[in-house]
């Protein structure tokens, strides 16, 4: 998982009001956002706790919702009720919960794809966002009407495929080169997906894998096969991850991990889970250790306690580590840049 969406909530300095919401009938709503508000009430400042009520009361299947000096930084909707609700006032956000529930998200291009064009489905950097893309509209379809024509007609159709093909090509090496995209999925007319291979750059080409189902007209199983393929590609990730981990004897446990992205030398933390154990903290994001002494050897004057999962992600995020949520680790290790 990326962390860039994150980044905002540390080039704030803190400390930060973290507070998760579930789906309340509105009566229930008020009443919680009381309790919300009676926790926070007696560490938080004023104008921090008021920015949050709006956010705090407003309906929806849950909330994460994270503010300091009088001001929301993040709002992120979450897809499931919390499994608690969370009010918390801490040297740094409380993100972990709100990261595991949302997963890794695949920044990554849909595209179904025919002889008139292709649907484009961008999922990165933003909500999602569709685009129809076509270069040219005639002639599209070949016939079998025979005569001295026929030949230079079925030209000028497959010259229609190719240019359509090219632009479909063109729009997506540029979506890949725009958002990171890590999977290109193609479903469609199998010709012209061959086509649009033919023309993708090699970035993108590396990307791509097909989707045997659905068309413009009809996505029937295309979301469904999507989604399978999302998750396949998920847990080969992850796998690779833990292999180069462990065939380089990478970085394992607190200390070594935190001394490791000080250095800025970590590609990807694996980590198990919530972290709740303390750690020190300085005011720089990579300024994390166990030890408070080795800190202030770092020039941190006044070494401040904070929980190890929420300096973790602000370490990651900061040095532009991707984080992995894995059961297959006892402790938080990390994979070593190349």
């Amino acid at each position: 998982m990326r962390l860039d969406f994150i980044r905002p909530l540390y080039e704030r300095r803190g400390p930060y009001a973290s507070v998760y919401t579930g789906a309340l009938t509105e009566r229930d709503r008020e009443s919680r956002w009381h309790a919300v508000r009676d926790r926070l009430d007696t560490v938080a400042d004023p104008d921090t706790v008021k920015a949050l009520e709006s956010h705090a009361r407003r309906p929806g299947t849950g909330e994460a919702v994270f503010a300091t000096h009088g001001d929301v930084v993040l709002a992120e909707p979450l897809a499931e009720p919390p499994p608690s609700e969370l009010a918390v006032w801490s040297p740094l956000p409380r993100v972990t919960p709100l990261l595991m529930a949302r997963g890794e998200n695949v920044p990554h291009l849909r595209v179904i794809v025919d002889h008139a064009g292709a649907e484009v489905t961008v999922f990165g950097g933003g909500s999602p966002r569709t685009a129809v893309v076509e270069a040219q509209d005639w002639p599209l379809q070949k016939t079998a009407q025979g005569g001295w024509s026929q030949r230079r007609y079925e030209s000028a159709v497959e010259d229609t495929w190719e240019k359509n093909a090219a632009a479909v090509a063109k729009e997506v090496d540029e979506q890949v080169r725009r958002i990171g995209a890590e999977l290109v999925l193609v479903a469609g007319d199998p010709r012209s997906r061959a086509m649009l291979t033919d023309h993708l750059g090699t970035k993108t080409s590396d990307r791509v894998v097909m989707v045997e189902h659905g068309s413009r007209k009809d996505h029937g199983t295309f979301e469904r096969d999507v989604e399978e393929a999302l998750d396949t590609w998920l847990e080969e990730r992850r796998a690779e991850l833990l292999d180069r981990h462990r065939e380089a004897s990478g970085p394992a446990g607190p200390a070594q991990v935190f001394h490791a992205l000080r250095e800025g030398r970590v590609h990807a933390v694996l980590s198990p889970g919530e972290l709740p154990q303390e750690v020190w903290i300085g005011e720089g994001g990579t300024q994390v250790s166990t030890d408070a002494g080795e800190l202030r050897l770092w020039g941190v004057e006044e070494p401040v306690r904070e929980r190890a999962d929420s300096a973790l992600a602000r370490a990651a995020a900061m040095t532009d580590a991707e984080l992995w949520f894995t059961d297959k680790v006892s402790e938080v290790a990390a994979v070593i840049r190349y």
